[in-house]
């Protein structure tokens, strides 16, 4: 049901890199037709040529492209030239949803901004993508945003360094923002008919997504910092430790009963009445002392058995995967899409839209 869901929409995206052809891929999975136009003057979207260094040089497009242009159709047009304008309005005259990604400025000199868009279309959904909000034209990529909103900051190894997220995670919780409002924007539509402006800038977005650590300065005064992977408000949570095989594993132990479990699940029963860790915040002001001991304890056990003892005690416990460990889970194949190009490139990239309804 859901593949076919937007069957009769027509979205024409005029976005690139990441965060605005994720909003649009989300419509194709759904089954809307994306008219993808890229800028036929840099040679299209410049993920094209995002390359890793042992990808083919002869290929057109990069993994980077695939990952988010799903079953979209793909035209290279000018827009500042009249014909190829023409050619892109008598799209946008029968769109539904025009996705953008333009710096504030940009959109109007090629005439696609919303004022002049809505002249033509006054349904049209115009949903818009910046680095800073409509009315700052500074140039911003994800690197810089989660520099700017605090994340690097607090990521990375108590003694080490700011660290970057791997992925580019402020684009794509943009994206997720910008389909909530252009899924609001739909359903006012069906109730009014009219057309909506719907925009949201990567350091909004960066800002909205600090939920606990920005209630913990707002409300606290506490200020984040590097942790590594360990949770600011629970002890053990987020801590690593490796097993006697030397296989790494995460904690998640995020309620009373759970970290009574993961003792017994060690055999450090004696530890829940020991006075340093009978509550989360005595684990918290102790969690180096808890540690060690923890530490000790899964150096005992081979990861097979460890697993086998947490899944009976239902302990919260997980491995840390690499990619390649995390696609021979058959869960995770069911998450992988196919594409084949006209010329027979075979592509793959990961859903975007993973839930169910029913």
């Amino acid at each position: 049901m859901l593949k076919h869901f937007f069957k009769d929409l027509l979205v024409v995206e005029l976005a690139s890199v990441l965060a605005g052809p994720a909003v649009g891929m989300f419509f194709a999975e759904l089954g809307a037709r994306v008219i993808k136009i890229e800028n036929k003057r840099t040679k299209g979207d410049v993920t094209r040529s995002w390359k890793l260094p042992k990808e083919d040089k002869t290929k057109t497009l990069s993994a980077y492209y695939h990952s988010v242009n799903w079953q979209k159709e793909a035209l290279l047009l000018d827009l500042i030239n009249p014909a190829d304008q023409q050619q892109a309005l008598q799209w946008i005259t029968q769109a539904d949803i025009v996705i953008s990604n333009y710096k504030a400025g940009s959109a109007a000199k090629v005439g696609m901004s919303y004022e002049q868009l809505k002249e033509v279309n006054p349904a049209l959904i115009y949903a818009s993508v910046s680095a800073y909000g409509d009315n700052n034209p500074a140039p911003g990529f994800d690197a810089m945003i989660q520099a700017e909103t605090g994340w690097i900051f607090m990521n990375g190894e108590k003694e080490g360094n700011p660290v970057k997220m791997p992925v580019a995670l402020m684009d794509i919780l943009a994206a997720h923002q910008l389909k909530e409002g252009i899924l609001l924007a739909l359903l006012k539509r069906q109730q009014t008919g009219l057309g909506s402006k719907i925009s949201v800038s990567l350091f909004d977005t960066g800002v909205a997504s600090l939920a606990n650590q920005a209630s913990n300065w707002l409300n606290e005064g506490v200020l984040p910092q590097r942790k590594g992977s360990q949770h600011p408000n629970i002890a053990p949570y987020g801590d690593i430790f490796y097993t006697k095989d030397q296989k790494a594993i995460i904690l998640g132990t995020g309620t009373q009963k759970q970290f009574e479990n993961l003792c017994d699940c060690l055999g450090l029963s004696s530890l829940k009445a020991d006075p340093r860790f009978t509550i989360n915040a005595l684990r918290l002001s102790n969690r180096a002392a808890l540690n060690t001991i923890l530490a000790k304890a899964f150096l005992q056990l081979p990861y097979d058995l460890l697993l086998q003892r947490a899944q009976s005690l239902r302990v919260t416990i997980a491995p840390i995967n690499n990619l390649q460990e995390l696609f021979n889970r058959p869960e995770a194949q069911d998450l992988i899409l196919t594409e084949t190009s006209p010329d027979g490139t075979i592509s793959k990239r990961v859903k975007t839209t993973v839930f169910k309804m029913e």
